[in-house]
């Protein structure tokens, strides 16, 4: 689409319409994510011992800045399902007491919270949420929300259904409410814009694995200063009784593991410059038009409705088009990738059969194309 596959180390065989899954890193990033491994295997006392803090900082400030907060704000985290887990697990709830959910979510995450629910004797609920307008969406969530509702917990952008969800509009409601909120940006980040700190949501996941291209093992745990002392760590090290050498105790408390490889971490600064120097606003918006008019050739293929209206922003370079109901969607994403060599992934979510398209800039109308004529092929 812009010369960009060039960048990327995918197989040039393979139609790959799976970004949205686990991510693709350019080739400039990755020689600096080895360059950070060798460095590290160079002398690693010098590294983990002298330097490990002051790197972190300098990566922590740049990652802060491309998502409109304060480094003190954010920690890194290997992906969002440890960031989610991190704040989960860290608030006092007990019977009586609900987390409000949506239909949408992630299965870890649903897993997480239902073995946490299980564990405490809370309530965990998957609220069914109207997507015909983001008015419809706000009230149709709100109405789950009880006395007893401590949390809200939901997904900027989901990942069964690629939906990007009005989280500001939900996060005001809960703030006016004393609601805490935990979002999962899985998706968010290299997708959207982001300024966490005027979204406001007390805690937000990020993965930066995905749509910002950066090395697998690069995720982020966010938390408004109000909160974090509500934080636990997960794993408890040198920094739980450090004094705070950092001046903060979330970064002290969640930053340092013990010994493990933060070269995804401090890679993190080289995606941010790498979508910078091309451009990624214009790549983003490219995209999102390519993705919506294929997924308007999906539903004009199958005679499918789609999820959601095209009316509003209801998705960005990830989308989810409606299969025909007796679809066998196993047989299809065999088929699709064994006989076309294309990467996607085919969805059973609530009944409906789903096929979630990411567009990311190394592909082209080609690769568009391409899926049309074999989903034509092997769904006559």
């Amino acid at each position: 689409m812009f010369g960009l596959k060039k960048y990327f180390l995918l197989d040039p065989s393979v139609t790959f319409l799976n970004h949205g899954s686990y991510g693709a890193t350019p080739k400039p990033v990755f020689r600096e994510y080895q360059r950070w491994q060798r460095e590290l295997e160079n002398q690693p006392v010098e590294f983990l011992g002298r330097r490990h803090n002051d790197l972190m900082q300098a990566s922590r400030e740049a990652l802060a800045k491309y998502l409109g907060t304060r480094a003190e704000n954010v920690v890194y985290t290997q992906n969002v399902t440890i960031a989610i887990n991190i704040a989960a697990r860290s608030l006092e709830l007990g019977a009586g007491d609900e987390v409000l959910s949506t239909n949408h979510e992630y299965g870890a995450m649903d897993r997480t919270w239902r073995f946490l629910s299980r564990e405490r004797s809370f309530a965990y609920i998957n609220q069914p949420v109207d997507l015909t307008s983001q008015d419809a969406f706000v009230e149709s969530f709100w109405r789950g929300v009880t006395p007893r509702t401590r949390v809200i917990f939901l997904s900027h952008l989901t990942s069964p259904t690629a939906v990007i969800f009005p989280v500001e509009n939900v996060i005001q409601r809960a703030c006016a409410n004393g609601i805490l909120t935990v979002v999962d940006g899985a998706h968010a980040p290299g997708q959207l814009p982001l300024n966490l700190d005027a979204l406001g949501a007390d805690f937000y996941g990020g993965n930066l694995h995905k749509w910002l291209c950066a090395p697998k093992g690069a995720g982020f745990l966010y938390a408004r200063p109000e909160v974090q002392h509500l934080l636990k760590p997960l794993v408890v090290s040198w920094g739980y009784e450090s004094d705070a050498p950092s001046g903060s105790p979330f970064i002290d408390q969640h930053e340092w593991w013990g010994t493990r490889d933060v070269a995804a971490f401090l890679t993190v600064p080289m995606a941010i410059q790498f979508q910078q120097d091309h451009d990624w606003v214009k790549v983003r918006g490219a995209c999102h038009q390519l993705a919506m008019e294929t997924r308007g050739r999906i539903h004009q293929l199958t005679g499918t409705n789609p999820l959601h209206p095209l009316t509003e922003n209801w998705f960005a370079q990830m989308t989810a088009a409606s299969l025909p109901a007796d679809t066998d969607i196993a047989a299809l994403k065999v088929r699709l990738y064994d006989e076309y060599k294309i990467e996607i992934p085919l969805i059973e979510w609530h009944g409906n059969k789903l096929i979630r398209l990411s567009v990311q800039g190394y592909n082209s109308r080609r690769d568009m194309d391409r899926l049309i004529k074999a989903l034509r092929k092997l769904m006559a």
